[in-house]
């Protein structure tokens, strides 16, 4: 008797539950073939975006996490499980993990919107943060910066996307600008004519735009020259000194006296 009642719960139990179980199973096979289709989709597709390298693992991994979460929970709830207690416990870890690493996910969050955005990318020369230098990496939870003394600076990723960026590079070139004072006695036409000469012969400066001389500002005792030219934006440092040297030579040679001289 004992028997037959054990096999009766037992029966009433394969055919209450058999069904959901079998099902469970199709739909755990079914969904891990869609979830590796998806993410030999998504792989294919974010190569063709030309998504950044430093991006492409982390989005591949957080969508191959997210649905074999959501096939998780789908399996739980065609089981029939419960999943208060798991909702609980997910709610509490999560409000325990914002407050610890507040900071911390602000730079990761920070830090992917730059790879996606794009404000700047590897090899721009930016300004932020008061820091001047080249870019050489772009992390999820920092930004990688070289300045021009061979300094790296390390900048949060928080303060990059909440703050001012002024990218240098992002247009290909920039305008070099050299101001010089000239005393009255020296006729603004000579001082033109050999400026235009230094800076038609510098081989470093581009023809487009065309370069501009002229008289920017008047002084008491003399007057202010403004010279604007065009140059690439990598390498502006360099190009600038060299050019202003190379004013001054050609200046002193045709007879033109600078203050102080």
């Amino acid at each position: 008797m004992k028997f037959q009642d054990f096999y009766l719960k037992y029966y009433n139990w394969v055919i209450a539950v058999g069904p959901r179980v079998m099902l469970a199973f199709l739909l755990l096979f079914t969904g891990l073939w869609i979830i590796r289709k998806i993410k030999k989709w998504s792989s294919n597709a974010i190569e063709k975006r030309d998504v950044d390298p430093s991006l492409r693992p982390f989005l591949l991994s957080f969508s191959n996490i997210f649905l074999q979460v959501a096939l998780l929970l789908a399996l739980m709830q065609v089981l029939g499980i419960e999943m208060t207690i798991f909702a609980t416990v997910i709610g509490a870890f999560s409000v325990a993990a914002g407050l610890a690493l507040s900071g911390t996910l602000q730079n990761f969050t920070s830090g992917i919107l730059i790879l996606l955005l794009k404000p700047f990318k590897v090899g721009d020369n930016i300004i932020a943060q008061g820091q001047e230098g080249l870019v050489t990496s772009i992390q999820i939870f920092y930004t990688l910066v070289t300045t021009f003394d061979n300094r790296t600076v390390v900048l949060p990723n928080s303060k990059l996307s909440n703050e001012v960026i002024i990218n240098l590079s992002r247009e290909g070139m920039r305008r070099l600008d050299v101001e010089l004072k000239f005393g009255f006695p020296i006729p603004f036409e000579q001082v033109k004519s050999i400026l235009e000469s230094t800076l038609t012969e510098h081989k470093e400066l581009l023809k487009e735009p065309v370069f501009q001389i002229g008289v920017s500002a008047i002084d008491p005792d003399g007057y202010k020259v403004m010279v604007n030219s065009w140059v690439k934006a990598h390498g502006y440092q360099d190009i600038k000194l060299e050019l202003q040297q190379k004013i001054i030579q050609d200046l002193v040679e045709r007879g033109i006296k600078l203050p102080g001289m």
